[in-house]
């Protein structure tokens, strides 16, 4: 891991961006810290760290407030990073049938999932082995947001996930809910109840599927804009109570 550049922010959470061999990121720590403190991944859609950073630095400060630490990677394909043929085709057949206002089907949600996954969580373990072993990041971990089934997936294969919090409302393959089963950890997942795009039914599927004991679901009316602020603070005790 290799810092290229660093700033306070006017709340005093230092911001650094990094590389890990070929992929950005940005890691965010508290002002002021006593002691190694908990991290949490931040996920977010594959539409470019530049283009998201404003709704994730949100969240950055969010996290620092509660004195955690909080970082994310660039996703495979987007940004800064080399173009993923595959993943453009993708989203090109996507937004076709989308456009033409015909169903999406299996084989299209797979071809843009599936291998998203594949690819994404091997790299996000690699960054939570860097990030580990900073000497200000002490543990345990927790990952919030982005593409639903790259929460699954990490949340089965990753011992160091201790919680988790999913935004219901990505396109999932229908093995991610075999998947989602295996995953056992505690879990609060975010719906909003009238997403245009989002299959309402599907979600609430797939929160059944949770193998978790501890699994909350807030749903809340409006848009996939729409989410009120207090959501961000009913997440922001979620990780504070099993982080801590």
């Amino acid at each position: 891991m290799r810092f290229t550049t660093e700033q306070r922010l006017d709340d005093g959470v230092l911001q650094r961006e990094f590389t890990l061999a070929e992929i950005p990121g940005i890691l965010w720590t508290p002002a002021s810290a006593s002691a190694p403190v908990p991290l949490i991944l931040l996920g977010h859609p594959p539409l470019g760290l530049r283009t998201m950073y404003p709704r994730v630095v949100a969240r950055a400060r969010h996290v620092a407030a509660e004195g955690f630490a909080a970082a994310t990677i660039e996703l495979p394909g987007s940004g800064d990073r080399p173009p993923w043929v595959a993943a453009e085709q993708a989203r090109a057949d996507l937004r076709r049938v989308t456009e033409a206002g015909e169903p999406v089907s299996d084989e299209i949600i797979d071809a843009l999932v599936l291998p998203l996954v594949d690819k994404a969580v091997p790299e996000l373990q690699v960054a939570l082995d860097a990030l580990l072993s900073l000497p200000e990041i002490g543990g345990p971990v927790g990952y919030s947001g982005g593409v639903i089934s790259v929460g699954i997936r990490l949340a089965v294969v990753e011992p160091r996930i201790v919680a988790a919090g999913f935004f219901a409302g990505s396109f999932v393959p229908r093995v991610m809910f075999e998947q989602a089963r295996q995953v056992t950890i505690p879990l609060h997942v975010l719906l909003q109840w009238d997403d245009e795009g989002n299959d309402r039914q599907a979600a609430l599927d797939l929160f059944d599927a949770f193998g978790s004991k501890e699994k909350t679901l807030h749903a809340n009316m409006g848009g996939h804009t729409g989410v009120p602020q207090f959501a961000g603070e009913d997440s922001a005790r979620f990780f504070a109570r099993h982080l801590r």
